[in-house]
């Protein structure tokens, strides 16, 4: 493998195909959990040590497993792993448990994971199967990250619990709550647009199914158990 190529599986998951903000996927616990900085950071390192985790595996035995049940086994594999990171979450790091909630065994469905174990790890070698897992991995931390360091500045005036702005402005509770989440949530995509645009990318355009990478495999497997029924 190029050295290149290596460098490309890493670097194409912060900005490039940045999950959240170029294929807007994992929207669910990037609205949620952002309401800390310190939250996005404890999503995000467990996200990826999921998806790492499992795209090693699954292309290990991308030979065995057979394609009409690729997606129960692909889900099969994530979930062994959540359970892993939950466990030793649960066990290290209490508060970080506590703050991420539901959100955190539902890794397990988070379409950013699967639709690696899908288009990535299920058709290439380990080695840059682990290099996309980290490249992704780490640019959802870093998209998290940065949205709960923007919420949680203007909506508590503090950044990793650490006083800031509120002796000088009155945090604006709104970036905590549902609607800030979105604000931001819209702001950090109109901003990578931009960028992508004057890199002479396409900008999104479509979220949802849409834009998910995995809808032709999705589409493929509903097609077969349409047939099957």
């Amino acid at each position: 493998m190029k050295k290149s190529n290596s460098l490309s599986y890493l670097t194409n998951g912060l900005l490039k195909e940045n999950p959240v903000l170029r294929l807007v996927l994992g929207t669910c616990p990037t609205l949620a959990v952002t309401t800390a900085a310190i939250n996005g950071i404890g999503m995000g390192l467990a996200a990826t040590a999921v998806l790492v985790c499992s795209n090693v595996v699954i292309s290990l035995l991308r030979n065995v497993i057979p394609d009409k049940v690729r997606i129960p086994a692909f889900i099969t594999i994530i979930a062994g792993f959540v359970s892993v990171v939950q466990l030793l979450v649960k066990a290290f790091l209490p508060a970080i448990d506590k703050a991420l909630g539901i959100y955190l065994p539902l890794i397990v469905v988070n379409c950013i994971i699967l639709a690696r174990a899908e288009m990535f790890a299920s058709k290439n070698k380990v080695l840059p199967s682990a290099l996309d897992g980290i490249g992704m991995g780490l640019g959802f931390t870093a998209t998290l990250t940065l949205m709960g360091l923007i919420r949680e500045l203007f909506g508590a005036g503090s950044i990793f619990g650490l006083t800031v702005t509120a002796k000088f402005i009155d945090p604006m509770i709104v970036f905590l709550l549902p609607p800030g989440g979105f604000f931001v949530f819209g702001v950090l995509v109109a901003v990578s647009n931009a960028i992508a645009k004057k890199q002479g990318k396409k900008p999104v355009e479509h979220t949802g199914c849409a834009n998910c990478p995995s809808r032709a495999a999705c589409d493929r497997y509903n097609g077969e158990e349409a047939a099957a029924e």
